[in-house]
C-alpha cells in the first residue's frame, strides 16, 4: 500500500531519483525519461476523459490503470532479479495487450476502411485522443532507446505499440465513426 502523507522529500533536489527497487538514478536517464514520458501519457488520457462518454471512458480509464502498471514495470530495473525480491515487482502481461488488440478489432468492425491519411482533429475527444497517440508514440520511442541500454519487459514494449492504435481507432470512433474524419489533401495549398 502507497502511503504518501509528505508530497516533497528533498531526496531528489540533485538531479537524482529512486526507483522502485531503492536503487537512484539521474532524472534524466533513459529509466526515468520513459516512465516520465508514460506518466505524461496519462495526463493527456485524463484530459480526453473530459470529452469521453461512458463505455470510452470506461476503456480510458483502464488504459490509465494500466500506464500505472507500465510506469511501474519500467521505474523497476533488473528483471533477473525478479523472482528472487520480496515483493515481486509489478510487471505488464501479455493479457493486457491481448484486451487493446480485441478492443482495436471490435472498433475497426464498425470502421470503414481508410482511403486516404486522416488529420488529427474532428471532435474534441478526437483531437484528445490522437494527442494521447501522438504522446504514446513518443513513450514508446523512448523506452526502445532505454531497451537498447537495458533488458525491458516485451509486454510494456508491445503495450505501447498496441496502445498507440488504439487511441488512432479510438480517434476514428470519437469522429461519428470515422464519417468525420478530416482527410488530408495532398498538396491543398501550393
Amino acid at each position: 500500500m502507497v502511503v504518501l502523507n509528505k508530497i516533497y522529500t528533498r531526496t531528489g533536489d540533485k538531479g537524482d531519483t529512486a526507483l522502485g527497487d531503492g536503487s537512484r538514478m539521474a532524472k534524466h536517464s533513459a529509466r526515468v525519461t520513459a516512465y516520465g514520458t508514460v506518466d505524461e501519457l496519462n495526463a493527456t488520457v485524463g484530459m480526453a476523459r473530459l470529452h469521453a462518454t461512458a463505455e470510452t471512458d470506461e476503456a480510458l480509464a483502464r488504459i490509465q490503470n494500466d500506464l500505472f502498471d507500465l510506469g511501474a514495470d519500467l521505474c523497476t530495473p533488473n528483471m533477473e532479479k525478479d523472482a528472487e525480491a520480496e515483493y515481486p515487482p509489478l510487471r505488464m502481461a501479455p493479457a493486457q495487450v491481448e484486451r487493446l488488440e480485441a478492443e482495436i478489432d471490435a472498433m475497426t468492425d464498425i470502421l470503414e476502411p481508410l482511403r486516404s491519411f486522416i488529420l488529427p482533429g474532428g471532435t474534441a475527444l478526437a483531437a484528445h485522443l490522437h494527442l494521447c497517440r501522438t504522446t504514446c508514440r513518443r513513450a514508446e520511442r523512448l523506452t526502445t532507446v532505454l531497451a537498447e541500454e537495458e533488458a525491458v519487459n516485451l509486454a510494456a514494449l508491445h503495450y505501447l505499440n498496441r496502445l498507440s492504435d488504439w487511441f488512432f481507432v479510438a480517434g476514428r470512433m470519437a469522429n461519428n465513426a470515422g464519417k468525420d474524419d478530416v482527410l488530408w489533401v495532398p498538396g491543398a495549398n501550393r
